[in-house]
């Protein structure tokens, strides 16, 4: 029997990764012998750069298990005439779902409230205390009118809110569909009690959202962020939320991730820290899983991907 594909991964990788790779490829640790490697499987975010590629001469394919490639050099490998793939479209509605999750806990001090009520010190209810901010009625603004965004905008339909965007270009899709309004981000961020980073992290994101935009923002509003964390100056977010200048923040991602055990951030009251999990439902991790092996197996057969990422190089 002919020897399976080596492929290098950042092991260990989920049980359904196993199962889908499984009499199909050998997955090799990141760590181990590189010899006779065709293939490069990335689970979490280890880097891929020009140095690695260039290490492994017989890669034939990247295969991203998520949607963000900003731990991969997608121009190096497309120098190199390497196909990166990634999962877009499976994760849009679970991403939604935590987003919204964080906008409704910012919101109503949930995570505040639930601490509170465990302590020593409830012991009677009191109807002046722990006021949160509604959302229903209210304005949201989301940074990125991509699937993710289009997902948000849905959701808070619901909700009977007022949907203000800003994207690289517009989208009338959502416009007309979901009745979003299209504005810059420096009126996004004047006008919103809640703004939605949904933007993947490219030269022109990383940093985004800084002092100058913090500044901006109403200090009753909550910063929702399930992009990436590096979108985010979270010292200059730490400022912010400890001077009162916003209400709350909610974060799903941060940069550095995690975040040092003494950052600032963490001890804050007003502040909500998840461990980067918009995509991590059951039925969603399976989906990715599947998608992104089957990108796998299709560059290592030479066959187009499914979903391949594109060099604008």
């Amino acid at each position: 029997m002919a020897p399976l594909p080596r492929v290098l991964a950042d092991l260990p990788v989920s049980a359904d990764v196993t199962a889908f790779c499984a009499g199909k490829v050998e997955l090799v640790p990141w760590a181990g012998d590189g010899h006779g490697v065709v293939g490069v499987y990335t689970y979490g975010h280890p880097t891929v750069d020009a140095a690695l590629l260039d290490s492994l001469p017989a890669v034939r394919v990247v295969s991203n298990c998520g949607v963000g490639v900003d731990h991969i050099d997608v121009t190096a490998a497309a120098a190199r005439g390497i196909p990166v793939g990634n999962t877009p479209g499976v994760l849009n509605g679970a991403t939604a779902d935590l987003a919204f999750a964080l906008l409704l806990a910012a919101s109503r001090r949930v995570v505040e409230g639930d601490r509170y009520a465990r302590g020593p010190d409830f012991l009677r209810f009191d109807p002046s205390f722990m006021l949160g901010r509604e959302v229903h009625g209210t304005t949201l603004g989301i940074v990125g009118m991509g699937r993710i965004g289009e997902q948000v905008a849905l959701r808070a339909r619901g909700f009977g809110m007022t949907v203000l965007y800003c994207n690289r270009r517009r989208n009338e899709a959502a416009e007309i569909t979901l009745g979003a309004t299209h504005v810059t981000l420096h009126d996004l961020l004047a006008r919103a009690d809640h703004v939605v980073l949904a933007v993947p992290l490219t030269p022109e994101t990383r940093g985004l959202i800084g002092r100058a935009e913090l500044a901006r923002m109403k200090p009753t509003a909550n910063l929702i962020n399930v992009a990436r964390g590096a979108v985010v100056d979270v010292d200059a977010l730490t400022t912010a939320l400890r001077a009162d200048r916003l209400h709350a923040a909610a974060l799903d991602v941060t940069d550095p991730e995690p975040l040092p055990r003494d950052h600032p951030i963490l001890t804050l009251p007003n502040a909500i820290i998840t461990p980067h999990v918009g995509s991590a439902s059951v039925e969603t991790r399976r989906r990715m899983a599947e998608l992104s092996v089957e990108n796998l197996l299709l560059g290592l057969a030479g066959r187009p991907l499914r979903h391949q990422v594109i060099s604008y190089a």
